[in-house]
Formats: structure tokens, C-alpha cells, sequence
């Protein structure tokens, strides 16, 4: 299964694409699920209209490849989701930065999950690090988010808006056979995301490469 579930278009103030040329993009690069995720904040009160504008699409492309909808939810400088804000219809969101400090959701992650009433993921953060921050064992900190079905982002991307920088944490997954075992003893499923801003940076490639390896050691991917 080839999947990235991680883009951005210009609902996303850091967006600018069209979601057709970001969809274009994946099917010819080989992708076979494609998740558009822009920012809760970017979108803000057009939800409906976006929702409903990726819903188009997936009937438009469903010969193609399949499109999931979904929703990257920031956790800090007041651009969290508003309490009264409801997005349970998506297909799965994306909660990111709950490792900082000033996060409105931190720990408190799995409450969270269920306020947002749909498939949850973790965006680009360090669980293995974060555990170890908080002094817990890191197979038994990401088992509890897969006793909550909350899966674990592994992000692979590399684009101009981010300057090239690549992730550590994948970086050091694809390395250690000991956080390979974590992960596969924890039970948590993951996917995979480019975290795609400008759609003359994506690099198919990088996302193919990290699905296929995943699948060789036997990580299991989030399914949609």
C-alpha cells in the first residue's frame, strides 16, 4: 500500500496549490491513497466548503486513486480548534505539536481524540524522543496510543518551505533496528506523509521508498 495522507493546498495559509495539481501529482507519481490535510486555522469557518470540495474530488478521481479527507489540527498560538468546532465527518485529522510545551492538548492527547470523533494520527513529532522526556518506556508510551487507535505520522518530507530539512526521527527509525522494535512490539499502526506545500517540490520517490520499507519490516500502515 502506497500511501501519503499528509498534503496541503491553499486552504492552508503555507499552501498555495490547486488540491487538482496536488492530486495530479500523486497519481502520477504512483500513489495510491492521497490524503489532502490543510490547517484547522487556514480553512478556518470553511470547513463545509472544503470538505464538501474534497468529497467532489474522491467521486472525481475514485477510478484513479483513492482520496481521503482530512484536517491538520494545530495545538498551540491560539490556532487550536475552537471547543464549539465540529470536524467528526472527516476522515481522519492530524494533531501536531503536542510535545511542546505550550500545546492546549499535550497529554492529554487521547481525551482529544475523542473530541475529534474521527481517525487520529500524530503529526511529524518524536514520540520515541517525547517518552523519554517524560521518563516512560517508549514500547509501552506509543501503546497506549494504539490501545486508543491513534496512529503515528512517519513524515519524510524534503521541500523548500521546510528548507530540506528531514526529520530526525524517521531518519533514526529507518536506522535502528531497536526502534524498529518498538514500534512493532507497541502495536501502533503508522502512516506516511510528504507534507507537501508546493506541488513543484513533491517527491513521490521519498514516500514509495518509506511505504515499501515499512512493509519490510513488517510495521503495519493505518487503513483506510
Amino acid at each position: 500500500m502506497i500511501m501519503d495522507i499528509h498534503s496541503h493546498t491553499y486552504y492552508s495559509r503555507c499552501g498555495r496549490d490547486n488540491p487538482r495539481q496536488t492530486i495530479q501529482a500523486a497519481i502520477d507519481g504512483g500513489i495510491e491513497i492521497f490524503g489532502i490535510s490543510d490547517h484547522n486555522y487556514g480553512i478556518a469557518d470553511r470547513k463545509k466548503e472544503y470538505f464538501e470540495l474534497l468529497t467532489a474530488l474522491q467521486k472525481e478521481y475514485s477510478e484513479k486513486i483513492k482520496i481521503v479527507r482530512g484536517i491538520e489540527l494545530c495545538t498551540v498560538e491560539n490556532l487550536w480548534l475552537r471547543d464549539e468546532e465540529d470536524i467528526s465527518y472527516f476522515d481522519y485529522c492530524l494533531v501536531e505539536h503536542i510535545d511542546r510545551p505550550e500545546s492546549s492538548v499535550g497529554l492529554d492527547i487521547f481525551r482529544y481524540a475523542l473530541r475529534c470523533g474521527c481517525k487520529t494520527g500524530i503529526a511529524h513529532t518524536d514520540l520515541i524522543a517525547f517518552a523519554k522526556t517524560l521518563g516512560k518506556d517508549p514500547t509501552d508510551f506509543l501503546k497506549a496510543f494504539a490501545e486508543h487507535d491513534i496512529f503515528w505520522e512517519i513524515n519524510v518530507n524534503y521541500d523548500s518551505i521546510h528548507g530540506y530539512h528531514e526529520h530526525e526521527y524517521v531518519k533514526r527509525l529507518v536506522e535502528s533496528k531497536e526502534e524498529q522494535d518498538i514500534v512493532r512490539n507497541s502495536g501502533i499502526t503508522v502512516s506516511v506523509g510528504f507534507d507537501g506545500h508546493r506541488v513543484e517540490d513533491y517527491v513521490p520517490e521519498r514516500v514509495i521508498k518509506m511505504c515499501h520499507f515499512l512493509e519490510s519490516q513488517k510495521i503495519p500502515m493505518v487503513v483506510f
